[in-house]
């Protein structure tokens, strides 16, 4: 007596019978990578702020830009890398806390999260965020607001470009604007799974 496993099973190997020759996985040099060509005065800062504003991401120039979002949404409370505070809390005003220790237990306390980016693609305006280069992993994903703080020389050119400098990290986190899921009906909805506000602050 067949079960309807065996028939489902049975179906899908009947469709694949004909199929002798599987198609060769694609090559990844060579058919998945397009490489672009951007041109060496391109500004890849200027590049990657205009596609992070393309997918609802901010980016700032200043500690004092970012002090003044916070303050404009009344975001007080929040998480600052401790190797990054000596050099912004001169711009803090004493009205925004800000803790160097992420405490897990009070994570619904922190308005925001200021950490460390390990690189960011101007061509797609993601952020590239690491367990090594980034203090606190919950820190940057469960706030309202993450601050990934960015050099310019790591900005990479394209997506390429930046998988060629990653590097050797267990948990490697690409961030292409706010969270963002469309799972209930096709209708988009940010800050479902993490930030709902995504800063990339220059530095």
């Amino acid at each position: 007596m067949s079960s309807d496993r065996d028939t489902i099973l049975t179906s899908v190997r009947a469709a694949l019978a004909p199929l002798k020759d599987r198609a060769a996985l694609p090559d990844w040099d060579r058919e998945l990578v397009h490489v672009r060509t951007i041109q060496p005065a391109t500004d890849l800062w200027a590049l990657f702020a205009e596609r992070l504003k393309l997918v609802n991401g901010t980016p700032l120039t200043a500690v004092s830009e970012l002090v003044a979002l916070l303050e404009k949404n009344n975001w007080r409370r929040g998480y600052c890398d401790p190797a990054l505070w000596p050099q912004f809390k001169d711009a803090f005003p004493a009205g925004i806390k800000i803790e160097t220790t992420y405490d897990r237990t009070r994570v619904d306390d922190y308005d925001f999260g200021i950490t460390a980016a390990a690189g960011a693609i101007a061509e797609t305006g993601t952020l590239v965020l690491t367990d090594a280069g980034t203090s606190s992993r919950l820190a940057a994903l469960a706030p309202w607001v993450h601050v990934a703080v960015l050099r310019r020389e790591q900005i990479h050119a394209d997506i390429s470009a930046a998988l060629a400098a990653l590097p050797n990290d267990p948990n490697i986190i690409w961030v292409t604007g706010p969270s963002k899921t469309a799972d209930v009906e096709g209708i988009l909805i940010e800050g479902v799974h993490g930030p709902g506000v995504q800063v990339a602050l220059l530095v």
